[in-house]
């Protein structure tokens, strides 16, 4: 399920982006997507792919990685997110909700942390 709203967008820094054509309220949800879950092993041979870059972390021990269908891959990160993702394990989905109001043709945004602020470096943050 995507809600009817969502269009995707380049955006001036961050590549392609999700936006909406109205306002959304607070506490909507605007995405349900099935994942394909993945091995550790199969998580080594992706991590050197360009797919590296859209990955999650899967499971309750965070064992495994998932492949999210839909526009999930598409949200861009933001400590300021928008909105919040969360995953169904069992059912295999990752569901986004919006945490406030969001405007017409504003960028929705995840914290790719989940709800850690500021504690775990995203991979384009670490600096080597």
């Amino acid at each position: 399920m995507i809600y009817d709203t969502l269009y995707i967008k380049n955006t001036l820094q961050k590549g392609r982006g999700v936006f909406t054509t109205k306002k959304i309220p607070a506490n909507t949800v605007v995405e349900i997507a099935p994942v394909i879950v993945m091995s550790s092993e199969d998580r080594i041979h992706l991590d050197k792919t360009l797919l590296h870059d859209y990955i999650f972390e899967w499971g309750e021990k965070q064992d495994q990685c998932c492949m999210a269908l839909g526009n999930i891959p598409i949200y861009n990160h933001s400590e300021a997110n928008n909105c919040d993702y969360y995953m169904d394990f069992d059912a295999q989905l990752i569901m986004i909700k919006t945490n406030r109001k969001i405007a017409v043709d504003e960028e929705l945004t995840i914290n790719y942390n989940g709800e850690v602020e500021g504690e775990k470096k995203i991979w384009f943050d670490v600096i080597e």
